[in-house]
């Protein structure tokens, strides 16, 4: 299985950041041709109150590379990169794993 997992910088507005996340990007993210899951996660602060590193982690599984490759080259999949823009001005982080394996 290929993974992108999506690491999002806390945003200036989070109030904005989550509501156009929650209504637009993921209904982007949705019509990307290939896609087999897309899990969302909203990190809480640590135990003594530390803030967690990301606002948001986002993971998009692909069958395998092939898969990764077609579905992001699409239209859908280039419209979701290009919404990237619109929200996530304080950063994100993209990290590719092309050899991901569920163990439980």
């Amino acid at each position: 299985m290929f993974a992108l997992t999506v690491l999002y910088d806390h945003p200036t507005d989070p109030a904005a950041f989550d509501a156009h996340y929650d209504s637009t990007h993921t209904a982007l993210a949705r019509d990307i041709p290939n896609l087999r899951r897309l899990t969302v996660a909203r990190p809480a602060p640590a135990p003594d109150g530390t803030r967690p590193a990301w606002h948001l982690i986002a993971t998009l599984e692909f069958e395998d590379q092939a898969a990764f490759d077609a579905g992001m080259g699409s239209p859908q999949g280039q419209a979701t990169v290009a919404d990237l823009a619109n929200f996530a001005g304080a950063g994100v982080t993209l990290v590719p794993s092309p050899d991901t394996r569920r163990i439980v």
